[in-house]
């Protein structure tokens, strides 16, 4: 992928299970060259990168791209962090869609979209 530009990439509900999507998504964004950084409530290590808390809401920089694994029920008390870090875009995955979000972000000029990183990744769309 020497083409194209590195995206840091912040995984929102990352987790150490193999079988989830936001480790998949953590092992494609490394295949494909991106780096990413793992967050959530939940301690442990993705493929050698340490969890890092959410609850912290530590200090990011150069974020293009926030990529969402939680449930629209558990995102309202993370949005001003998540709008505080600067992404470029916000990927809202399947189970994660929440239209009050979206609407915040595009008002603070944040690409917000709904759809699945690891297709995103597949199909060159990343």
């Amino acid at each position: 992928m020497a083409d194209k530009p590195m995206k840091k990439t912040v995984i929102i509900g990352a987790t150490n299970k193999s079988g989830r999507y936001a480790f998949m998504a953590a092992k494609m964004l490394a295949e494909h060259g991106h780096t990413f950084v793992p967050l959530s409530i939940h301690d442990g290590e993705v493929l050698g990168e340490k969890i890092l808390d959410l609850k912290s809401k530590p200090a990011i920089p150069d974020v293009h791209t926030v990529t969402m694994y939680v449930n629209p029920a558990h995102q309202e008390e993370w949005e001003d962090y998540l709008v505080s870090l600067g992404p470029e875009r916000v990927i809202f995955n399947p189970g994660s869609e929440n239209q009050s979000f979206i609407d915040r972000l595009e008002k603070a000029g944040i690409e917000a979209v709904e759809a699945c990183t690891l297709v995103m990744l597949r199909t060159g769309q990343f």
